[in-house]
């Protein structure tokens, strides 16, 4: 069997029954279930939900995204192998320990399979949470060209690339197009300030003031604990991107809690700690398929630049990249996880295969 066979890189066309159209956004897809099919599974499976909450069952690809492109490699291969599994288990693995801890609920309901969530419907809060703990990226970027407010916080002279910052700070930026609200642009991904969020809180959909400090507590409190277990694993936490939305439990009380993923290579820049204290950085996320992405093409501008986001289309669409390119990207993917579960990363020979076979055999949701 082909390495191309063990990706799982279309997960928009699976025989699951649903009730409206599938969502297929970059990397999952979601598959909306019936009303009857939600309320079978709410009783038979005990999940602590409204009564007539809808469901729906969550696949994870192995596609890798950057720069708003999908990207393939050469011999058929549409994705990364194991990448998929590696982000879920992440994600599986900080959710657990947040609910432990007493922290917040996630979307997920159960896992099934490896690439499959089965979720609860959230209603999102319409920011992307995003926490730096060093300056790097764009906002070293941005700070080397001399500025010093981020998101209405002003930050000091005299800052190194990748350096620590004084404090972790809350950066947030719109998710998706937000219109007539004050001093925010009708963007998707501007950045915003908390006064931003505060006086315009229903228009982010927050259910009230109090559930934006909620929210930031919420964000701190999740980031210190990923934080605390990757320094243990002698790995840094660089920064992150949280998303939050409200579910109704079956005692019909919303709460906020914290979906879409967390944690992972995909949402975060994780660096390694040895290598950081030598002066080097060595990525343990897409932060280095990004970089790779930009020595590999002569014209950098074209992936940077969203002015030339044609060109940049083209450029993914018709460049196979070299296979050991997502080779490397699996190993990174794979290894990072495995490292933060303690536990071997399954890459499945079939993995359509086993997907429906879990969910029409156990769940009956397969015609």
């Amino acid at each position: 069997m082909s390495l191309a066979d063990k990706v799982l890189a279309v997960n928009d066309d699976l025989p699951i029954r649903t009730g409206a159209a599938v969502h297929s956004g970059k990397v999952r897809s979601v598959y909306w279930l019936n009303p009857a099919d939600s309320a079978r599974l709410i009783s038979e499976r005990n999940y602590d939900v409204a009564p007539d909450a809808p469901l729906a069952i969550m696949v994870i690809s192995d596609r890798i995204s950057a720069f708003d492109c999908i990207w393939h490699a050469q011999g058929g291969m549409r994705g990364v192998p194991g990448k998929g599994a590696a982000l879920n288990a992440i994600s599986n693995h900080w959710f657990k320990l947040f609910r432990e801890q007493g922290l917040a609920d996630s979307h997920i309901l159960e896992i099934p399979h490896p690439l499959v969530w089965i979720v609860q419907k959230a209603r999102p809060v319409m920011i992307e949470a995003i926490a730096r703990q060093y300056i790097t990226g764009s906002m070293w970027r941005s700070y080397e060209k001399g500025e010093r407010e981020f998101c209405g916080i002003q930050i000091p002279d005299g800052l190194q690339r990748d350096q620590k910052l004084p404090e972790l700070l809350i950066t947030p930026s719109t998710k998706g197009i937000l219109e007539d609200i004050p001093g925010v642009d009708a963007v998707d991904d501007v950045n915003i300030t908390r006064a931003n969020i505060l006086d315009n809180y229903q228009a982010f959909e927050f259910q009230s003031v109090a559930d934006v400090d909620l929210y930031e507590k919420l964000l701190r409190e999740g980031f210190e604990v990923i934080s605390r277990e990757l320094a243990q694993l002698d790995q840094i936490f660089v920064d992150t991107k949280f998303e939050f939305g409200y579910v109704t439990d079956k005692s019909g009380n919303d709460k906020l809690i914290y979906m879409d993923e967390v944690g992972t290579p995909d949402s975060s820049r994780i660096w390694d700690g040895p290598a950081w204290r030598e002066g080097k950085v060595v990525e343990n996320s897409k932060e280095g398929f990004r970089q790779l992405l930009l020595n590999h093409f002569p014209d950098p501008d074209i992936l940077l630049n969203k002015g030339r986001m044609p060109e940049r289309e083209a450029l993914a669409r018709d460049n196979a990249l070299p296979t050991e390119v997502l080779m490397q990207v699996s190993a990174t993917y794979v290894n990072i996880a495995e490292k933060i579960t303690g536990a071997t990363i399954p890459i499945s020979d079939n993995p359509r295969a086993e997907i429906i076979a879990v969910l029409g055999d156990e769940f009956g949701l397969v015609d």
